[in-house]
């Protein structure tokens, strides 16, 4: 009788032959796709939406500051979305595209309390802040492997998986407000540290800080928005000629101080505002903005965003 089983295990180890070859093709790009076990597809869908991979035909993906995902065929390799850009939340990758390397597809809660429409955003799977030897704090292992493949070729690594010891930084700074006398003002400051800071406000050159035994002046502060800053508010009730002048913000740790000031004028209701005024402040903010974006200090520990 014939053996009608032979032709049968031949075919079965073709294609498992097949499979593998096309896997070590899939390998050579640096990381692997496991094909779709119906049809396999390369960027494009056919006309009764199954993929058809051609691994050779697959664009090679450059510098991906998230690493490397499937395509949603699982055939080819691409850019994986970086911490803070649009994915799809069903996983699909079909229409924003796939997280990266440890980022995961989630929907911001916060949006729908403040009455906006949330949409998926690339979220770090970890929010811990690291240290790296470059003695930059990031914010998480998203943002430190971000760098460490921006800097292709040099030799970054973790120094420890808590910020850099470093003296505080005040990432928003109070701003220079002008307002009516009887109304009232809030100066915000937030803070950096690690070690954590303490923050006190002052007023011109005054000795002793705020509020002191003014019953219209307040300070409240708390920790947040992240791990390791603390918020600190300055209000101002029922605003008066006297109030005016410099108000500083200071943080301060075992390390060191940082500092920051903002300018309040208090005009009486119909008084116009001296352009120059105007003017200066608004040059100062632009200035201010200008350094945040382009200039680092030149030395000592930071905070990467």
């Amino acid at each position: 009788a014939p053996r009608v089983g032979i032709p049968l295990q031949r075919t079965l180890r073709g294609k498992m032959l097949l499979l593998l070859v096309m896997g070590l093709a899939w390998s050579f790009h640096g990381a692997s796709c496991l094909p779709h076990p119906t049809g396999l597809t390369w960027a494009e869908e056919g006309a009764e939406g199954q993929c058809q991979c051609v691994p050779q035909l697959c664009p090679r993906a450059t510098t991906c500051s998230a690493g490397l995902v499937c395509d949603h065929c699982g055939c080819c390799l691409e850019c994986g979305n970086a911490e803070g850009q649009l994915c799809d939340l069903d996983g699909s990758g079909t229409f924003y595209g796939r997280c990266g390397e440890n980022l995961e597809c989630q929907l911001d809660i916060q949006e729908i309390g403040y009455g906006g429409i949330p949409e998926p955003q690339c979220v770090c799977r970890s929010q811990a802040a690291v240290c790296g030897s470059d003695h930059i704090t990031y914010q998480n292992i998203c943002k430190f492997q971000e760098a460490v493949r921006e800097r292709e070729g040099r030799n970054l690594s973790i120094t420890s998986n808590r910020p850099c010891l470093a003296v505080p930084q005040i990432k928003h700074h109070p701003q220079d407000q002008v307002n009516v006398s009887g109304h009232d003002v809030i100066f915000m400051c937030e803070v950096f540290a690690y070690p954590m800071a303490l923050v006190e406000w002052r007023k011109d050159e005054e000795e002793f800080g705020l509020p002191g035994d003014d019953p219209h002046i307040s300070i409240q502060s708390r920790g947040g928005p992240l791990r390791y800053e603390l918020s600190s508010c300055l209000q101002i009730e029922g605003v008066r000629k006297a109030d005016g002048g410099t108000y500083f913000c200071i943080a301060h740790n075992k390390l060191g101080n940082a500092t920051a000031k903002a300018t309040l004028l208090v005009t009486s209701a119909g008084t116009c505002v001296p352009a120059c005024f105007v003017c200066m402040q608004g040059n100062k903010r632009q200035k201010k903005q200008s350094r945040t974006l382009s200039m680092r200090p030149p030395e000592g520990p930071k905070l990467h965003p």
